[in-house]
């Protein structure tokens, strides 16, 4: 009774095409903004913030990236973690390399060279696609990993082979606590998630999923295939660049190419497709679920065994974690293959419904 739309009208064109047109969901949004700005920064305390929020965060980000270009455009990608390489390298170099770089800048840089390499890898896509562009994407993923492993510029010729930032600041605002890199990367994860909803709602969003739907049919109508694919690449590329030079400057501090392995772009890739694709909500329920089921589990498992006096040790626990994990994934895709956004979206219906059912 409480989520219906009865007597919220619409008396002009810009009211009807409101990102949250129901009074309850802006209601709801500024809640869930209020939490994520006010309740976590003051209630969470410092594992919460390192182990869960954090991540969660930025891998949100990411998987938003990853969504506009497989969710949106239908091009499936096996690079990800390629192009949050190249970010984090990137924005390294122009951060250490470059006298007085600030740092925002130096991350948005990052983004923009991983752009570079996403339109670069992204050319195969105007001949090929489905498991064969899977492939041309994986090719980005091996090359990467072998130019920041064997190119010591990269490293700004670092022995050991890893990079290391410290001291972050912004306009004297030191990034240095638990809760300021939550709220630093929380900013960037609002406005890209803003960016993000505005552009597929929009023309270019209208033009990658009819891309996605039927390219042969898009082109009939108009539509150039060869924009609409590259631009869905260079956008793509550009936030999960972002994302990878906040997963390296504030999540990890110091990091090394296997930081940014094959495990990292599948792990995108299941976001994106537990979530639900072409869902930038998908995107959040996605990062929340690989970030929170394995510590939940972590703690879970040796508990259960306690009660049935059973001693499960920490490798026992590390297998079958990776097994429940898979299982649940697949579970998931056979029940709902549109993913966890499509539960929800199904929820709300039903709550507008009630108590009246049809």
């Amino acid at each position: 009774m409480f989520y219906r739309e009865n007597g919220q009208f619409k008396t002009s064109y810009r009211a009807d095409s409101q990102i949250f047109p129901i009074t309850q969901d802006r209601l709801g949004m500024l809640i869930l903004l209020a939490i994520a700005l006010l309740a976590i920064p003051l209630l969470a305390d410092e594992y919460l913030l390192r182990a869960i929020f954090i991540p969660f965060v930025i891998l949100s980000l990411a998987a938003l990236g990853v969504n506009i270009l497989v969710g949106y455009c239908g091009q499936i990608s096996l690079g990800s973690g390629a192009f949050m390489a190249v970010g984090a390298y990137a924005a390294y170099n122009c951060y250490v390399r470059i006298e007085g770089m600030p740092l925002i800048a130096a991350l948005l840089l990052g983004g923009v060279f991983a752009t570079l390499v996403g339109l670069f890898f992204g050319i195969p896509s105007l001949r090929v696609k489905g498991l064969y562009l899977a492939v041309t994407t994986l090719a980005a993923q091996f090359f990467c990993d072998w130019a920041f492993l064997r190119v010591s510029w990269f490293t700004n010729n670092s022995s050991s082979g890893s990079v290391a930032v410290s001291d972050l600041s912004l306009m004297g605002w030191s990034i240095a606590s638990p809760v300021s890199k939550y709220l630093f990367c929380l900013g960037f994860l609002i406005v890209f998630g803003l960016m993000a909803k505005n552009l597929v709602r929009g023309a270019v969003g209208r033009e990658w999923m009819a891309i996605r739907d039927m390219d042969i049919a898009a082109a009939v109508i108009g539509i150039r295939p060869m924009y609409a694919k590259l631009s869905a690449f260079a956008v793509s590329s550009f936030i999960v660049g972002v994302a990878g030079g906040l997963w390296g400057f504030v999540h990890l501090g110091s990091w090394e190419p296997a930081a940014f392995s094959i495990d990292r772009s599948f792990q995108l890739l299941f976001m994106v497709i537990i979530g639900g694709m072409g869902s930038i909500m998908g995107s959040f329920f996605g990062a929340a679920f690989i970030v929170i089921l394995p510590i939940f589990l972590n703690q879970f498992l040796p508990a259960v065994g306690l009660l049935v006096g059973i001693d499960i040790s920490t490798a026992a626990v590390a297998h079958a974690e990776i097994m429940i994990f898979g299982a649940l994934i697949i579970w998931f895709l056979i029940v709902e293959p549109h993913g966890l956004a499509k539960l929800w979206s199904v929820g709300k219906q039903k709550m507008r419904l009630w108590p009246f059912p049809h």
